[in-house]
């Protein structure tokens, strides 16, 4: 049996349980368990990440290729990556691409509830990116 720990996040007002996920198979793996400690009174100051998607598409014949993409953990850092990749295509392809906010939690499965698109990017003729937020 485990002795209940105070949560420091909520200066002891909570106490902490942990939760374990994937002990049968990290068992049959050889490898260590994945635990994870939750609070019962507040998040206990585990938030979960956060990542950003760039993704550029070209068009080619009439239909849409899925171009060079990344991720990164700062919104700048896949602005500007995705500025290069857009700048580094062929005037004719008409490239256009977009940043796509998602969001990772403990034990949990990526969905579509977790992915937003927040902004769009596209290549003007002078060879300029523009950016655009999308609707929320």
């Amino acid at each position: 049996m485990t002795a209940p720990v105070k949560c420091t996040a909520c200066d002891g007002r909570g106490w902490k349980i942990v939760t374990r996920r994937g002990q049968v198979a990290a068992t049959v793996l050889g490898l260590a368990t994945s635990s994870r400690e939750d609070c019962l009174y507040c998040d206990g100051g585990q938030l979960p990440a956060e990542m950003f998607e760039w993704e550029v598409f070209q068009t080619v014949c009439g239909v849409e290729q899925l171009g060079a993409c990344g991720t990164s953990s700062q919104q700048a850092a896949s602005m500007d990556a995705l500025r290069l990749a857009l700048r580094r295509t062929a005037p004719e392809a008409k490239a256009w691409g977009h940043i796509i906010h998602r969001v990772y939690d403990f034990g949990t499965v990526p969905d579509d509830w977790s992915r937003k698109v927040i902004f769009r990017a596209t290549l003007d003729a002078a060879g300029q990116v523009r950016f655009g937020r999308t609707a929320k």
